[in-house]
């Protein structure tokens, strides 16, 4: 598996305090597995609850959504796992069999998990299938469907000066 700490773009998460969406970077040790992001996330739980949004080497990226103590995950690419200490735990918490080598980059986990935040698992799953696009691209266009693209690119380094 590759090193996580060095290969990590971007972590952070999202959450709304006050009615208003906050968006603060994750520390990198929390990124190995979704059973510790999921933990994290749980401090920031409000309402909607949190959301963690990880890209890693200009690959792949993992949204993680903890609410109501339930933990909801999207993997961007499931091929990754083969590489990956996140994605292979993220395969491992879906309960779904490791992919085989000549598996397609496709999603897998809960395309719907940001679908009552005004993004339903049919447009998110059209914004996955653009190859072309890094990480972040894809998230600032999730962030700003669901409220915080501003402060989403911002936090990973969009924002031009």
């Amino acid at each position: 598996m590759a090193e996580l700490l060095e290969s990590v773009d971007f972590a952070v998460a999202a959450f709304r305090h006050d009615g208003d969406w906050v968006v603060q970077e994750l520390a990198h040790d929390l990124e190995a597995d979704v059973a510790v992001l999921s933990h994290a996330l749980g401090r920031f739980s409000e309402d909607a609850g949190a959301l963690a949004f990880v890209g890693l080497d200009d690959d792949f990226f993992v949204i993680l959504r903890v609410s109501a103590g339930r933990t909801r995950v999207l993997l961007s690419d499931i091929s990754a796992a083969d590489e990956w200490e996140l994605a292979a735990s993220t395969i491992d918490f879906l309960g779904l069999p490791f992919p085989e080598d000549d598996d397609d980059q496709v999603p897998a986990g809960d395309l719907d998990l940001l679908g009552d935040l005004g993004l339903p698992a049919l447009e998110l799953e059209l914004m996955l299938d653009d190859p072309d696009l890094y990480p972040e691209e894809v998230l600032s266009d999730v962030a700003r469907r669901i409220g915080f693209g501003e402060l989403f690119d911002d936090a990973v380094g969009l924002t031009t000066a």
